[in-house]
């Protein structure tokens, strides 16, 4: 279940997320040494932003892991999803060069519907 959060990709973006957050929280401070130094109000504002945004990319993150845990491994299987067809409609109107191409893709595609439908 939780296995899948342990696969080098996942580590990889575990490392990358920490760091990430860490890293908010400098610049965090280094704004509000700015502000402290007589910055203005700018600076006052991006030294509480800062971690905002490092909590706001670790809910998300953390979203992201939990759908992860929860997803059904079986959706990745080829041939679950249902897929409807039309077939395409042949334009005779206008240029006739046209018309005579979609013709001819029309009855390629009705030679590949009826392969797969003898061999299917």
């Amino acid at each position: 279940m939780f296995s899948r959060l342990l696969t080098p990709r996942w580590v990889l973006g575990h490392l990358v997320v920490g760091a990430l957050f860490v890293a908010t929280f400098f610049l965090g401070w280094w704004q509000l040494s700015k502000a402290e130094a007589g910055g203005g109000a700018v600076n006052w504002s991006y030294a509480l932003q800062w971690p905002l945004y490092g909590f706001m990319g670790l809910g998300f993150y953390v979203k992201m892991c939990l759908e992860e845990v929860r997803r059904d491994p079986e959706d990745d299987e080829p041939g679950t999803d249902v897929v409807l067809y039309q077939r395409p409609r042949v334009d005779t109107s206008g240029d006739p060069e046209l018309a005579a191409y979609n013709a001819y893709l029309a009855e390629l595609n009705e030679r590949a519907l009826q392969q797969r439908a003898d061999h299917g």
